[in-house]
């Protein structure tokens, strides 16, 4: 399961520049990576793994702007086609390997 996190915050005044960098900040530190400006991705491996990432979220959330929480498993994240400028393929995030404890 991938969870992406996408979000419109204002940027007029610089309190509120301020609120949507630590909110990017914080994304950063829950381990997402960037796929857009304002759009993050972050394998969560199931659903209910994924509700710890939601409250944090919920929790950092900047109280103006528009925050919103989609969720793809991996075969819909693989069928995702990315364009760019050269035309070149480009692999978005790749799912972790699995860890194993002895």
């Amino acid at each position: 399961m991938w969870m992406m996190v996408m979000f419109d915050l204002p940027t007029e005044t610089k309190q509120q520049r301020h609120a949507a960098s630590r909110f990017r900040n914080c994304l950063q530190d829950l381990g997402f990576s960037m796929a857009q400006y304002s759009v993050y991705l972050r394998f969560t491996g199931t659903r209910e793994n994924s509700q710890k990432y939601i409250r944090a979220v919920k929790r950092n959330n900047p109280c103006t702007g528009d925050v919103n929480i989609l969720f793809f498993t991996d075969t819909q994240f693989g069928d995702i086609i990315h364009l760019d400028k050269t035309d070149a393929p480009t692999i978005l995030a790749q799912r972790p390997n699995q860890l194993q404890l002895f």
